[in-house]
C-alpha cells in the first residue's frame, strides 16, 4: 500500500505527549485464512480499537493498542462466528511536518509494530481456538477539532504469521490469516493540547 499525503508548511503543530484513542469500523479478513467450506464474509462489523500513545520525541513515539473484531460466515458457507483479538506495540511517526499539502489542523501518522492475534470461535467450534504472532502497519489521518480532541481515519493491515491448520478440521469456524481494517476514531490528549496554532 503506497500513500502520499502532504501538509501545509505554514501550519505549526504541537503533538501531545500522551493521548488515548478509540476507534470503530470494519474488517476485511483474507480468504486464505479460512478452510474450505467455512469462508468468512468479505466485510465484517465491528472492529474496535483502543490505544494509549506516548510521544517521546516531537515526531516519534510508541503506542500500545488492543483490537477486537467479529467475523462470520459468508452466505454459502457453513454457519459460524468468531472473535478475533490482537494486542500490538507499535512505533508511531508523525509525518505531518515533512509532507506538504493537507489543510490546516490536519496531520498524518504512520504506525508499525509486532503483536499477537488471538482467535476464539463461537458456537459449535469453541475447541478451535488459535493464536499467532502478527505485524501491523497503518496510516492515521487526523483532523484537530479542538486543543484536546482530534478525529481520525485509520487504515491498517495486520499480517498474521501462522501455520496451516493440521488437520483441516481444526480450522472449522476459525481463522489464521491477515486482516485489513478501516476505522473512524477519536484521539484525546491527556497532556497538553493536541494541535496548537
Amino acid at each position: 500500500m503506497h500513500c502520499i499525503l502532504f501538509v501545509n508548511t505554514g501550519f505549526t503543530q504541537d503533538t501531545s505527549t500522551f493521548k488515548a484513542q478509540v476507534a470503530l469500523g470494519l474488517n476485511n479478513p483474507s480468504r486464505d485464512g479460512f478452510v474450505m467450506g467455512y469462508e468468512g464474509q468479505r466485510y465484517n462489523f465491528p472492529t474496535v480499537n483502543l490505544g494509549l500513545q506516548y510521544m517521546f520525541k516531537p515526531r516519534l513515539g510508541v503506542k500500545a493498542d488492543y483490537g477486537f473484531s467479529r467475523m462470520s460466515n459468508q452466505d454459502d458457507a457453513q454457519e459460524f462466528k468468531l472473535n478475533y483479538s490482537r494486542i500490538n506495540i507499535q512505533l508511531v511517526y508523525d509525518a505531518s511536518g515533512n509532507l506538504g499539502f493537507l489543510p490546516s489542523r490536519m496531520g498524518a501518522f504512520f504506525h508499525i509494530g509486532p503483536g499477537i492475534s488471538i482467535v476464539k470461535p463461537l458456537g459449535n467450534y469453541t475447541q478451535n481456538n488459535t493464536s499467532y504472532f502478527n505485524a501491523m502497519a497503518g496510516l492515521e489521518v487526523h483532523y484537530g477539532v479542538s486543543d484536546k480532541l482530534s478525529m481520525f481515519v485509520d487504515v491498517s493491515y495486520i499480517n498474521g504469521f501462522s501455520k496451516d491448520f493440521e488437520p483441516e478440521l481444526n480450522g472449522f469456524g476459525s481463522f489464521n490469516g491477515h486482516v485489513l481494517t478501516l476505522t473512524l476514531g477519536a484521539s484525546i490528549s491527556l497532556s497538553g493540547c493536541y494541535y496548537c496554532e
